[in-house]
């Protein structure tokens, strides 16, 4: 479905608003042709929910309080550079009333609580355009009175506390995807003869260039002889340059798995002593992120459509030596810290929150707002290399990255282990992307 299908299809829809109709279904189910007759700039309130009765029926039977009028036609149609925007009804996302929604409101009410944390004591902050919204939301969530709504009133939840609007890049008709995942390896506390490559934490000599939290893009620096310089690259700091100081966190065995370590943010380390060590992103070196995958592609040693995270890793040990060069064409160089999560909990998203498997996007932070619900849709090869398995969900933006820049542009993540690394290898698809704005503004979390 491309952007020109969404338009046609929402300037047809538009006279009978959804959310006017939503407003008249939680007012006490209208007739079944109420929702036909709303006028273009039907008035709707905006609900706050009773604690949430134990019954959908009794759900939406509750008395629900308007707090004041609005009308969809009053959500603004959102801001955000580089791409175009187009308003559109729920019932225009293909998918949406069939998407377990109660799995995506567990997922929002995780952002909610985060929500309440100043972002320079969790990590790079994002784009707050959408923030008072957002706390409006929070508050309607918590009034239901559950973590673990039925899907349909969680549905019926975001349909009353959202808009949806079509959004894609200016030059392309569609969003673009990939998949992430949290890397299992083994790894020690102690340098031995197994375990010879250090996981660095960041280095306290390094200056990020860019004010307030340290962020994901941007150059770094280091002082030499009373000037700022360049931080140390891949190259040199695989050659000794923060050997010696004290900052290894844990030791590999394979340099291989901290590349894709460094690749994804997080890990899962299997000590040798028994034990789990979990590590998230603790700043970068400001050096360009250079693709490997794309490097591989242009020089013809791999096919595009073949192009995937284990073709990448096949061909780094089946040469070790083309392997570290290929390697170190990527001057970019994650640092890691330890973090005390659970086993059961997911890794740590940039929102300070853990991430849920399935329903966590990493978003551009430059653009959009951690906690802002993405409906995504796209046929993805979840189970097999073919495209052909429907992924029509709605997702919770908690996760940003180095190479996640673009409105449309979104990491999938997919949990922890190598079965989610597979997957997660072989998303590269373009998909639609739709924006949930709250309806609302004002207030706090």
């Amino acid at each position: 479905m491309g952007g020109a299908d969404i338009t046609g299809r929402s300037q047809v829809r538009r006279a009978a608003s959804a959310a006017a109709a939503l407003g008249l279904l939680l007012a006490g189910f209208a007739g079944s042709g109420a929702g036909h007759a709303a006028p273009a700039l039907a008035t709707v309130p905006a609900l706050h929910a009773q604690p949430a009765p134990a019954s959908p029926a009794r759900f939406l039977s509750a008395r629900l309080v308007p707090t004041r009028l609005v009308t969809a036609h009053l959500v603004p149609e959102p801001a955000v550079p580089g791409a175009v925007t187009v308003p559109v009804e729920f019932g225009d996302l293909p998918g949406w009333d069939k998407d377990d929604a109660a799995a995506a409101f567990r997922t929002f009410l995780i952002s909610c609580r985060a929500l309440r944390t100043p972002p320079a004591e969790i990590g790079p902050a994002s784009n707050t355009r959408l923030l008072p919204g957002l706390h409006q939301a929070c508050m309607a969530a918590r009034a239901l009175g559950t973590d673990t709504p039925s899907a349909l009133i969680a549905r019926l939840f975001f349909e009353a506390n959202f808009r949806p609007f079509a959004i894609r890049p200016q030059d392309s008709a569609q969003g673009f995807l990939t998949g992430y995942y949290e890397p299992e390896v083994d790894g020690s506390r102690t340098e031995d003869a197994a375990h010879q490559v250090p996981v660095y934490a960041r280095p306290p000599d390094l200056i990020p260039g860019n004010p307030g939290p340290q962020s994901n893009k941007g150059p770094a620096f280091r002082k030499q002889d009373g000037q700022l310089v360049p931080y140390w690259d891949r190259a040199a700091i695989e050659d000794g340059a923060l050997s010696g100081k004290g900052l290894e966190v844990v030791w590999l065995k394979d340099p291989i798995d901290l590349f894709f370590m460094q690749i994804q943010g997080s890990a899962r380390v299997k000590l040798n002593d028994g034990g789990v060590l979990r590590l998230n992103y603790d700043g970068h070196n400001g050096q360009p992120y250079v693709p490997v995958g794309r490097l591989l592609i242009q020089r013809g040693q791999v096919p595009r459509e073949q192009m995937s995270m284990d073709r990448i890793r096949i061909f780094m040990e089946s040469d070790p030596a083309a392997g570290k060069a290929l390697r170190r064409e990527n001057p970019s160089y994650v640092f890691f810290k330890a973090v005390p999560l659970a086993d059961g909990e997911g890794a740590l998203g940039a929102q300070g929150v853990g991430l849920t498997p399935g329903r966590s996007i990493a978003i551009d932070r430059h653009l959009h707002t951690y906690g802002t619900p993405f409906f995504i849709s796209a046929p993805l090869p979840l189970t097999t290399e073919a495209r052909d398995a429907p992924f029509q969900r709605l997702m919770i933006a908690q996760d940003t990255g180095s190479a996640i820049v673009g409105p449309a542009r979104a990491d999938l993540f997919f949990g922890a282990g190598d079965e989610a690394g597979r997957i997660a290898g072989r998303i590269r698809d373009s998909g639609d992307f739709f924006l949930l704005v709250p309806r609302r503004t004002g207030g706090a979390a």
